[in-house]
């Protein structure tokens, strides 16, 4: 019998293929079917892709002779379950991306998604043939000695990071990568990964410890150019910002003596409060604080954390609410984890102990059985969308990007 709901699947040569007799199984932590109102029609710049070694599961059984199919979503948007398959013996550990539960519905790729957040700023740019390069040429050109500079240049040539596209583009939210060292050990570290992880990292870390003068610089460029613009220290092609605290704090003292309008923001494990009470004293504004539980196993099991625990993060979010900043929580979300009862009530007993302006949605790029071998599966998971609506409900704003108001 024909379902509303089809299976989206590959063959060994990853081409897509549909099967609207097949009804393919989610997996929100407890594997189950999926709800209509979970599924939105995919997205402009949803990537399906292939899962090697692994056959879906649909609700007459596993699928032996196809392979599952996830899809990674676009920014702006929040994954509300992954796929449900079975891995064979001997698959690889699956690269380093947020893989969202897809399907057909009337032979349309459907994806497992909410919108939660929109902003220009973050729409993707389609460069004409050599257009990107002779833009970072040029403004590489106009600064040749500043090592910053370059390295967001690569970040936009070879990973799309919107954040440094950003600094060549003026506009928007800009990248001011500071450290290659960080004191966490994430297992989906994207930068950064142990030499028996048996994967890759999908991006190169920032080798060298750039100087105040040549952030300043970048800074003091995008703030002029940009009224309302936002300069970030702390992105995905390096380690913990706060490991260079002393370094920043001189780069906002230069950049608050040149111009004094748009906001300066930190991107942040949180884990040194004292480190980050000094950025504050120069100058800092808002701060962005990543965390993927409000538990503490949860939290240690991912983060992996070297000489902190997640109460100098909550000291640090509590310091910034504190000290007037505006305060957004990075929350790396994961089907089955996010939304486990428990985790919610932690979350809950934070926000109504601290003071949070917003908390932004992002997919969790991991091998959800590696996560939750990691961290455990959930007791009484109560869906995705329901813990947003708990986080709407305490009077958090929910959403994916930094925002001038």
């Amino acid at each position: 019998m024909t379902t509303d709901v089809g299976l989206a699947y590959c063959d060994a040569k990853a081409r897509i293929y549909f099967d609207e007799e097949r009804e393919p199984l989610a997996d929100g932590g407890v594997e189950r079917r999926v709800e209509r109102d979970e599924l939105i029609p995919a997205p402009r710049g949803v990537v399906p892709t292939i899962l090697p070694g692994r056959r879906p599961l649909t609700t007459t059984g596993t699928e032996s002779r196809r392979f599952a199919l996830a899809a990674m979503l676009p920014a702006g948007y929040t994954r509300l379950l992954v796929p449900a398959y079975r891995k064979e013996p001997g698959a690889p550990a699956l690269p380093l991306f947020g893989y969202t539960y897809a399907c057909v519905v009337d032979d349309e790729l459907h994806v497992a998604a909410m919108r939660t957040d929109e902003s220009e700023d973050w729409q993707p740019r389609y460069f004409g043939e050599g257009e990107l390069e002779a833009l970072l040429d040029r403004r590489v050109a106009s600064d040749p000695h500043n090592s910053v500079l370059r390295q967001v240049a690569k970040c936009s040539r070879e990973y799309g990071c919107f954040t440094a596209q950003n600094v060549f583009l003026e506009r928007g939210e800009a990248a001011l990568p500071v450290s290659p060292k960080c004191n966490a050990r994430c297992i989906g570290c994207i930068s950064e990964q142990e030499p028996d992880a048996g994967l890759p990292s999908p991006q190169e870390r920032i080798v060298y410890e750039p100087v105040a003068n040549d952030l300043a610089r970048i800074g003091i460029h995008h703030l002029e150019r940009v009224e309302d613009g936002i300069v970030s220290f702390g992105q995905g092609c390096e380690g913990e910002p706060l490991l260079r605290s002393i370094e920043i704090a001189r780069s906002i003292e230069l950049m608050r003596v040149a111009q004094s309008n748009g906001t300066i923001n930190l991107n942040t494990n949180g884990s040194m409060p004292g480190a980050l009470a000094r950025c504050i004293d120069a100058g800092l504004q808002a701060v962005r604080i990543s965390l993927n539980s409000f538990r503490p196993h949860a939290y240690a099991a991912y983060y992996r954390p070297i000489g902190y625990t997640l109460e100098d993060v909550f000291a640090s979010i509590r310091l910034a609410s504190e000290r007037g900043l505006r305060v957004s929580l990075n929350l790396l979300t994961h089907p089955g984890v996010t939304d486990d009862a428990e985790e919610i009530a932690a979350m809950e007993a934070l926000l109504r102990d601290i003071r949070i302006d917003m908390i932004q949605t992002r997919t969790l790029n991991i091998d959800p059985e590696w996560y939750f071998a990691a961290v455990g599966r959930p007791v009484h998971p109560l869906g995705m969308r329901a813990a947003l609506e708990k986080i709407r409900a305490m009077h958090v704003r929910v959403g994916n990007f930094t925002h001038t108001h």
